[in-house]
């Protein structure tokens, strides 16, 4: 097979019949940094809790491009194409990739509690009733759908009208796909929930079929693209990160994050991210399997 392209932890090949074949690596990134450390076995806790939730997906009647596991870290998708400037994504007879991400979100927690103590987004605006600075970790009110750039070096947060204008979907397809997220989700915490986890956020990726209609794609519902919380600690006050956001915090604690965030705001040259600690690099190790367990119901080995 040949390398169709390379991102920050996982490998596109071209397969026969028009496939694509993903290799999930053992590398890891966070705030669009690639760490120069691998944590053993992330690679196919990824690939193998993304294949459970596109077969979850499709028992609900929402088309996905997941084909099969040739192994345990690869995982075989129809082809989907990067969209040409000018091309309105409908008027093609492949399918192609929306250029957003789509970030959808229930709990007070992460950037969003930074935009929210820094006054970036207003508590009125997620539907609290005052303006109150809400605690972390707080229920919001109503699912929080954002959208940001796809195909950009640094993701982009975009309004509506932006996303809309930009993947040329328009607001009805941008709401077709916010329904498809909320439905995936409910089901999600449902299952979840039942194995003592709560699902606080997520950022999920879409394409256009050949036929015209919105098709689930890349991954999901991992410790890479979403957050989890111990149900039980967090009905005690506490927030337990069991997801990458444990790596994300370490950053913080260290002041990278700072150092970093400043250096962008300044249009500076950016730090490089250092290595992970031993320690550190077995305790996120323990954080994948254990969240795959805890959200498949299967067993890793």
């Amino acid at each position: 097979m040949r390398l169709y392209k390379k991102g920050k932890v996982k490998e596109v090949y071209e397969a026969e019949n028009g496939e694509f074949e993903f290799l999930f690596t053992d590398q890891i990134s966070v705030f669009d940094k690639v760490i120069p450390t691998t944590i053993p076995h992330k690679g196919e806790t990824l690939c193998r809790t993304s294949a459970y939730w596109f077969q979850q997906a499709s028992k609900l009647g929402i088309r996905t491009h997941f084909l099969s596991l040739p192994a345990g870290n690869r995982m075989r998708v129809r082809r989907v194409s990067i969209p040409e400037p000018g091309v309105p994504l409908k008027n093609t007879d492949r399918s192609v990739l929306v250029p957003l991400e789509v970030i959808a979100r229930y709990y007070v927690a992460g950037s969003l509690h930074d935009r929210l103590t820094d006054g970036d987004i207003s508590p009125l605006a997620l539907g609290f009733g005052n303006s109150a600075v809400p605690e972390y970790g707080a229920e919001l009110p109503e699912p929080f759908v954002e959208f940001t750039t796809k195909l950009e070096k640094t993701d982009r947060l975009l309004t509506h009208a932006e996303a809309a204008e930009l993947s040329g979907l328009g607001r009805e397809g941008l709401e077709k796909i916010r329904e498809v997220v909320i439905k995936l989700d409910q089901e999600i915490n449902r299952k979840v929930r039942s194995r003592g986890l709560l699902h606080v956020d997520g950022k999920k990726e879409f394409g256009i079929d050949a036929e015209g209609e919105v098709m689930l794609v890349d991954t999901l519902g991992t410790a890479d693209e979403d957050r989890w919380w111990d149900l039980k600690l967090h009905a005690e006050g506490k927030t337990v990160e069991l997801s990458k956001e444990a790596v994300r915090q370490h950053y913080r604690e260290t002041g990278y994050h700072e150092m970093l965030m400043d250096a962008r705001k300044a249009h500076k040259t950016e730090p490089g991210i250092p290595p992970l600690p031993p320690q550190m690099v077995s305790n996120v190790t323990d954080i994948y399997v254990g969240l795959y367990e805890r959200i498949t119901g299967e067993k890793f080995r």
